[in-house]
């Protein structure tokens, strides 16, 4: 059984090929599912990296995993993963899937108009 961040045994199995491939050579790294882990409870609770625990394995690790999986394209490889997952199991309809739909409205002065009431430089 998976704690409250940590990723299932099904959920680990759906991407274990893309984040922990096989290593022929080199030292030993660290438990990539351990790791992963140990993202999901910086993203999930909010707190600095500092602030990660142990049992997670040492903060640079996990904090240098991260950056490496966000610029090499392995969680946009996950989410695609997923992404046919749920398509085939027919839980997804393509059409309408979205992550996040936010709308923030900007103040006059963001576009350039100025503030109210005050002059504008010719």
């Amino acid at each position: 059984m998976a704690g409250r961040y940590e990723i299932s045994d099904y959920g680990w199995d759906l991407i274990e090929y893309i984040v922990s491939p096989p290593q022929t050579m080199g030292r030993p790294r660290r438990d990539d599912r351990q790791v992963l882990n140990g993202i999901f409870w910086i993203l999930c609770s909010g707190a600095k990296w500092r602030d990660l625990p142990e049992r997670y394995g040492p903060r640079k690790t996990v904090y240098d995993r991260f950056r490496q999986w966000r610029d090499d394209g392995t969680f946009e490889a996950i989410l695609a993963r997923l992404q046919l997952r749920l398509r085939k199991d027919g839980l997804m309809d393509h059409d309408t899937w979205m992550i996040d739909s936010t709308s923030i409205r900007a103040t006059r002065a963001a576009s350039g108009g100025g503030k109210k009431g005050g002059t504008t430089n010719p």
